[in-house]
């Protein structure tokens, strides 16, 4: 989130902003219908001209009104066509907000609407900062043109952010810092504060640096505000505050702002020199963001899909999953396909098996969704994997028994087989007991490799719990009825 940005409407108002900017969408192409069936007026083409100009001013005023963020939300739930329509609308002043608050795949198909001396005027309005956010979806050529329209300080800073990661605090971190010496008084400090035009965004505390300008401390503004004017910042600095260096990781970072309720911290680098801020704002936008790719990763989507994207682009983002699950689905269908005799034979089994399946994928992605948020806030050590594996078995177990024995009584009840329903029981706790180690294991595999955990791992989950679900089903079957 920018530092232009302030907190969003309540989401009723921007609902309702989106309903009003449709219904002016929607006038806009009714009229110029209107306008199209009446060709051979001769003054046709100045009407023309002059309704279109109406509602574009129409558009213009309404989108002047609202907040950036307000505006990202528009265009990120219209159509493509009704997108780009609107963000032609948007001043120039403000295009570049407008992009800092919209999805990074709606970021890009505006960027690549722009004509490049346009996109150079809407980026020649940010600061270093919102550049550096920014700058992995601007061409090249455009960026490098942009930087020479920044300060040497400021393009210096942008060109050292971009060096890091993008998930790592270098990366995340702001320079608009304010400091000071521990030798300064509470009324120097105070008069400094006034002489500004503005604080940066979020600040709720000054950091405490020496002539090298090596971090000592911070000072927070509830204790610069209600002390004596002439106490030293030095005995009012806490010397022990939570500090981040540039190459830690985003995540790690993002956990420690919600578990001491940071609003902003100090960036260090590894001789511990002031080199930037981190705040609530980016950490949010971080957190968002994260949250959002792995809810689609774990559905074989990438987590940067537009969606009113192309129908070509979206079914191409679809297809390694579904290929893969495709394969997945042709192993499972002959896992089937060895019973065929014993299906044959006891027609019961064709009905009764998706239960099994069904089931045990259900529970194995609930699982696998409580580890992916273990590992995504750092709850799952080496140390306490063994417990985790243990409790997440009794689970099954537990879950199996009871689960197992109402399908197994209603399999009973159904068909008046007993044999039958106990075999029905067996394959459900066996099947919810694979379910409950394998939503352990795949999650927990993949962040060993170093992969995203929940990158695909419904997809492998329930391609395991259906195929080993039928074959456990069926294989009991086999033994023990016929």
């Amino acid at each position: 989130m920018s530092d232009h940005a302030a907190t969003r409407k309540s989401p009723h108002k921007v609902e309702e902003h989106l309903r009003q900017i449709a219904k002016l969408l929607e006038k806009h192409r009714l009229v110029e219908t209107l306008v199209d069936r009446d060709r051979t007026s001769p003054r046709h083409d100045l009407i023309e001209s002059l309704v279109h100009r109406q509602h574009l001013v129409e558009l213009q005023l309404k989108l002047r009104s609202l907040h950036p963020a307000d505006i990202a939300y528009i265009l990120e739930a219209l159509p493509l066509d009704d997108r780009l329509l609107i963000w032609q609308q948007i001043e120039d002043a403000r295009g570049g907000e407008v992009l800092l608050e919209v999805s990074e795949a709606v970021r890009d198909s505006l960027i690549e609407a722009l004509e490049q001396p346009a996109l150079i005027k809407v980026l020649s309005q940010l600061d270093a900062d919102d550049l550096a956010e920014l700058a992995d979806a601007i061409p090249d050529t455009i960026l490098a043109e942009v930087l020479q329209s920044l300060t040497t300080h400021d393009r210096d800073w942008l060109q050292a952010t971009m060096a890091y990661p993008e998930d790592t605090v270098g990366h995340l971190m702001s320079q608009d810092v304010l400091t000071v010496r521990e030798s300064q008084r509470v009324e120097q400090v105070l008069l400094l504060l006034r002489g500004r035009n503005d604080l940066p965004s979020n600040t709720d505390s000054l950091f405490v640096v020496d002539s090298r300008h090596l971090l000592k401390g911070v000072l927070t503004l509830r204790a610069l505000l209600l002390n004596d004017p002439e106490k030293p910042v030095g005995e009012l600095m806490l010397s022990n505050p939570v500090v981040f260096h540039c190459n830690d990781a985003a995540n790690d970072a993002s956990r420690a702002f919600e578990r001491y309720d940071l609003v902003s911290a100090p960036v260090v680098n590894d001789r511990g020199k002031l080199v930037g801020r981190l705040t609530v704002n980016e950490v949010i936008d971080y957190i968002r963001e994260e949250s959002e790719e792995d809810a689609l990763n774990m559905a074989g989507l990438r987590g940067d899909e537009d969606l009113f994207a192309p129908i070509w682009d979206s079914a191409r983002n679809r297809w390694l999953w579904l290929s893969v699950n495709l394969v997945t689905a042709f192993i499972a269908s002959r896992a089937i396909g060895l019973f065929e005799d014993t299906i044959t034979q006891i027609v019961a089994l064709a009905t009764l098996m998706p239960i099994v399946a069904g089931i045990g994928g259900n529970s194995g992605n609930q699982t696998t969704a409580l580890v992916v948020r273990g590992l995504a806030l750092g709850e799952i050590t080496p140390e306490n994997t063994w417990h985790l594996v243990l409790k997440e078995f009794g689970v099954g177990l537990l879950n199996g028994v009871v689960w197992g024995a109402t399908v197994g009584l209603f399999a009973y009840v159904l068909y008046w087989n007993l044999p039958l329903g106990l075999v029905m029981a067996a394959a459900m706790l066996l099947n919810l007991l694979l379910a409950a180690l394998v939503g352990v294991a795949i999650p927990l595999i993949l962040h060993r490799l170093g992969r995203d955990p929940a990158l695909g791992s419904s997809v492998l989950l329930t391609f395991i719990t259906d195929g080993m679900g039928f074959f456990i089903f069926l294989g009991l079957a086999t033994v023990f009825l016929l």
